[in-house]
């Protein structure tokens, strides 16, 4: 009985035994066949990684696309040449591209000389007096820019080159008539010529500033200093015909002035001579005299020149040339205008009866004002040069305060690419013939 229920108990064992045994061989099996198919989530995983490594080659590896964001160099700003070249300037330097200077007679002379390299005056201006032949005018232009070699910033020469009767060019040159003549055409597309043709004309000589064009509207007909030399007495025909006039002359490569800010058309004192007094609120002025000048802000004309014009509702104080509040407040606040300032002569009657050169160079530099012309006087070159360098050691003007009014020159030296080895160029004889075909199409009108 022993021996029968063991063999029994052992044949039940090698029956389990033998279960287990397939059982697991089904397990091994199936294992094996589902290891050869991914999963759903799986191949939906690879498909997607294939897709996007076909459309962008990322993505396969965002451990590695995080490390190459973390590992690349992040780009280096833009170096500014303006900066860069105002912090090589010395502060006699800087001050000297302040100041815009007349000079005497019709060549070079030992006190220009001495101005250039003393004061290093950043711009000169002629006037009819320095004019001579169309050659001649051409030698002593470029006798300045050699003068000026020793300076690092090549220098601005300007001139009142307007057309009709302020005109600086010799008689050699066919004449442009005034701004009121071409105005009555209403034809934008005359004066954006009259402007090429204007600058055409004084790059025979080598110019690179022309003080024009003048956006003043001529609303009093008693004006003693305007009158033609406006377009108009309607500030949208100024608007139009300035405008185009100013492209036109910055199209050939000349910069374009815009004067005489907040406008000079109802005055009834000529500033050469003593001071005006407009008695026209902030309102009036937007409705007529400021039209023309927002025009050329929005087409961020290059420079506007300041008149010496007292506007008490505004300032009882200071002329327009020396006012914080116009110039400050109006011009560079209201009207978001960062181009260089200049001011009209210091040496005019308007200021120089009034006020003291020194007075009125500090209190124009203070309202905002870049470039102060001073005209026909060496001493008072000198004077503004002494006088702006040391305010600034006396704390007076910050230097701060210079730096902003000479970065605005240096970039505007650097965009029309100014250099002092720049020669008089042009055709005098293909110049005339199509002045004298520009004007049979204005008579025409």
């Amino acid at each position: 009985m022993y021996i029968d229920n063991h063999k029994l108990k052992n044949k039940h064992i090698n029956t389990l035994q033998m279960l287990f045994l397939l059982f697991g061989i089904v397990l091994l099996l199936s294992a094996c066949g589902e290891s050869q198919k991914p999963s759903s989530s799986e191949q939906n995983n690879n498909n997607a990684g294939t897709e996007t490594n076909a459309n962008s080659n990322t993505g396969a590896n965002n451990q590695n696309g995080q490390d190459d964001q973390q590992n690349t160099v992040p780009p280096q700003e833009e170096k500014d040449s303006v900066k860069e070249q105002l912090g090589q300037l010395s502060l006699d330097e800087k001050i000297g591209q302040m100041i815009l200077a007349g000079v005497q007679g019709t060549t070079l002379d030992a006190q220009a000389k001495q101005m250039i390299t003393d004061q290093k005056v950043g711009g000169i201006i002629f006037y009819a007096n320095n004019v001579s032949t169309v050659p001649g005018t051409a030698k002593f232009v470029q006798s300045i820019k050699d003068a000026n070699r020793s300076n690092p910033v090549p220098i601005f020469m300007s001139v009142d080159q307007e057309g009709g009767k302020v005109s600086r060019m010799p008689e050699t040159v066919e004449s442009i008539p005034s701004n009121r003549k071409v105005g009555k055409t209403k034809d934008a597309d005359l004066a954006e010529t009259m402007g090429k043709l204007l600058a055409r004309q004084i790059q025979l000589v080598g110019f690179n500033v022309d003080f024009a064009p003048v956006l003043d509207v001529n609303s009093n007909p008693n004006n003693p200093v305007i009158g033609d030399r406006s377009f108009g007495s309607s500030a949208s025909l100024v608007s139009q015909m300035g405008i185009a006039e100013m492209k036109g002359l910055r199209s050939e490569g000349i910069i374009p002035v815009v004067k005489h800010f907040p406008g000079h058309g109802d005055t009834s004192v000529d500033s050469h001579l003593d001071l005006p007094v407009v008695n026209k609120t902030e309102k009036q002025l937007a409705q007529l005299e400021w039209i023309p000048f927002e025009a050329a802000v929005k087409e961020q004309v290059e420079a506007v020149m300041v008149a010496h014009i007292l506007f008490p509702k505004l300032d009882p104080d200071h002329p327009a040339s020396l006012s914080d509040v116009i110039i400050g407040q109006q011009l560079r606040g209201k009207f978001k205008y960062d181009g260089v300032v200049i001011t009209d002569d210091l040496s005019m009657g308007a200021i120089a009866k009034n006020y003291k050169l020194n007075d009125a160079a500090v209190a124009t530099v203070q309202a905002g004002s870049d470039i102060l012309l001073v005209a026909h006087s060496y001493e008072s070159a000198k004077t503004i040069f002494d006088t702006l360098k040391n305010a600034v050691k006396s704390g007076k003007i910050s230097e701060s305060r210079i730096n902003e009014s000479v970065y605005r020159i240096l970039a505007l030296k650097q965009k029309y690419n100014l250099s002092d080895e720049e020669q008089p160029s042009g055709d005098l004889k293909q110049l005339n013939a199509d002045i004298v075909d520009w004007r049979k199409q204005v008579d025409a009108r």
